[in-house]
């Protein structure tokens, strides 16, 4: 169907857009366009003379762009499914994390909580941006599975099943938070050596971002116990091809991104090193989110009932 197509599409370029926010970050660009927003230095197009301006101007640019195409993937969704389908609700919940999300980003730039800013609201601020990220990520995910005839998710008699999966995306969603100040402190505290990591880490002196950057990994642990445990029961409490395939790609994924961060600390949290986390991270939170969603919905595929004649239907097939 080609509006599940867009819908996925609409995903992978949400992740690039939140790649190249990293990007903004970890070059000190975040004050590129001053303390202006909409505008870039008071300007809608800004004459740059200045990198960091050229950079974040782009991201702003990029960002916008995911507005418009959640608005498209509302509007569409309201004019091809009937009134009370999942994908109306999916199409909803998307467009208001992407208004949330600009709105964030939005008080950074306007509160100066960017560049070399290392002060608390900083951290909080940029948990909840990761957070609203991660929500924008999963309404769009189980938009595009709906979209494609799973059936919409049930959480009432679901049992430890249930718990299990809430249990399993909230971890995910603090290590995801913990994550984002772990990379601050990489980028607003570097260590030259592995051993100076080590001792930042330690020396009870050490800026909260460097302190709780230390935490990040046991976090990570943890909540890979209740991810891969997810991946583990999943199967045998429900059926279906569907689920083993996404149960088998969470725990191998979730593996991968445990590798990486071992290599990030090495390596000392190169950016590239960092980006690459940071898109293990995202494809292992759309995988998460697909088994969650297969694992606890109401029932077996049913066709898409479109609001028109002259609406597109399609029948249900197994989202891959």
């Amino acid at each position: 169907m080609r509006f599940a197509r867009f819908v996925w599409a609409v995903l992978a370029y949400d992740v690039l857009v939140v790649l190249w926010g990293a990007y903004v970050r970890a070059s000190f660009s975040g004050d590129g366009c001053g303390r202006h927003w909409p505008l870039c230095n008071g300007e809608i197009v800004p004459h740059a003379e200045q990198t960091k301006t050229i950079v974040e101007y782009s991201h702003r640019v990029s960002s916008g762009l995911t507005l418009v195409l959640s608005i498209v993937v509302f509007v569409w969704a309201m004019r091809a499914f009937a009134k009370g389908s999942a994908v109306r609700l999916g199409a909803a919940l998307g467009l208001a994390f992407t208004v949330s999300e600009a709105l964030i980003g939005a008080g950074l730039v306007l509160l100066r909580l960017v560049a070399h800013d290392v002060s608390i609201r900083r951290a909080i601020s940029t948990s909840l941006h990761l957070g609203n990220t991660f929500l924008l990520l999963a309404s769009l995910t189980v938009t595009g599975l709906w979209a494609m005839g799973s059936p919409r998710v049930k959480l009432r008699g679901q049992g430890w099943l249930g718990w299990l999966a809430v249990l399993a995306l909230l971890g995910v969603l603090v290590v995801g938070a913990s994550g984002s100040i772990a990379a601050l402190g990489d980028t607003l505290f570097p260590s030259r050596t592995l051993a100076e990591g080590f001792a930042q880490d330690l020396s009870p002196a050490a800026h909260a971002f460097v302190r709780l950057r230390s935490l990040h990994p046991f976090i990570a642990i943890g909540s890979g116990v209740l991810v891969l445990a997810l991946a583990s029961f999943a199967p045998a409490a429900r059926s279906g091809e569907q689920v083993r395939r996404f149960a088998r790609a969470v725990a191998i994924s979730y593996f991968v991104q445990l590798g990486l961060g071992a290599l990030n600390v090495t390596l000392l949290a190169p950016l590239w090193m960092q980006t690459l986390h940071l898109l293990s991270a995202d494809v292992v939170w759309v995988l998460l989110v697909c088994l969650a969603a297969s694992a606890l919905a109401d029932g077996e595929a049913t066709e898409i009932v479109s609001a028109s004649p002259r609406a597109e239907t399609s029948a249900a097939r197994p989202a891959p």
